[in-house]
């Protein structure tokens, strides 16, 4: 049976049991359940710390872990596990920010105290940047109240709107350290069977948000044109009509552009245009 550990709180907790939902998974209705079993699946999934995940998989306590790459990489477990892939949810970026106005670049932050809850993540950056703290400050949580305090000169921290900083008085300095999503990891070089059908499941689930089905009658003429804008994954289907001088098309496109493909094909000539949403795949 596979084990996989899931996020029993915080922002990636809802995005990912819903992501599971969508893979055909089992999940639990009750936030003190801790253990869920899916015979169906043959999976087991555990309710943990989102920032425990990657240490229990890289021990071989679990086969697999839904959990953020700042905190896969933060919890500094070496080669013993992997990012398998991007879940593209729960984007944000690892950041420097200090008060506004008191620095002008990352720089200037040499020979400063930095406050953090990801050391782990922020040292493997120190080591390769010429960027020295005077210390390193660990905290566990609220750490943009650490300069106002007086423990820390500056801070980096994970960054997904801004408004939490800015609320602060704190202004963002320099690039991203980390550009951050929810990913799925598991035991390096280690795929089971069922790892793997998770994984197409997950892949699924990806392509299935970001795109529609379009289906559209066109008149044979328009036909080359009109496929040019739906050229679809692989290539559209395209069904004879009774009448002789049209077709019938359908083919996937991306959901952020099909009201722009719709102009486009109505403006061809196109009619009975529909874009359905896609509920399950298998690529």
């Amino acid at each position: 049976m596979l084990r996989i550990a899931v996020p029993n709180k915080g922002s990636l907790s809802d995005a990912a049991r819903e992501t599971l939902s969508e893979a055909g998974y089992r999940q639990r209705r009750d936030s003190k359940e801790l253990v869920l079993v899916d015979p169906e699946n043959d999976v087991e999934f555990f309710y943990l710390r989102p920032r425990d995940i990657a240490i229990y998989v890289a021990k071989g306590t679990l086969d697999a872990g839904l959990t953020g790459r700042d905190l896969f990489l933060d919890a500094q477990v070496g080669n013993a596990a992997e990012e398998v892939m991007g879940l593209g949810f729960a984007r944000s970026t690892f950041r420097f920010a200090a008060p506004a106005g008191k620095f002008t670049s990352v720089n200037e932050l040499a020979g400063k105290r930095i406050a953090t809850s990801y050391d782990g993540l922020l040292s493997d950056f120190m080591k390769s940047s010429d960027i020295q703290p005077e210390r390193i400050v660990h905290l566990d949580g609220a750490v943009e109240s650490s300069v106002s305090l007086g423990v820390a000169d500056a801070i980096a921290d994970v960054v997904e709107t801004g408004s939490t900083l800015k609320a602060a008085g704190m202004e963002i300095l320099g690039d991203p350290i980390l550009h951050s999503e929810a990913i799925l990891i598991g035991q390096t070089g280690q795929h089971p069977a069922a790892l793997d059908k998770l994984i197409q499941r997950l892949r699924g689930v990806l392509v299935a948000r970001e795109y529609v089905m379009v289906d559209y009658d066109v008149p044979k003429e328009h036909m080359e044109a009109a496929l040019k804008v739906t050229p679809g994954l692989e290539s559209p289907t395209i069904a004879s009509l009774a009448d002789e001088k049209w077709v019938a098309v359908r083919s996937m496109a991306k959901k952020k552009d099909m009201n722009r493909i719709m102009d486009e094909l109505y403006e061809m000539g196109a009619k009975a245009i529909l874009a359905s949403a896609i509920h399950a795949i298998r690529l």
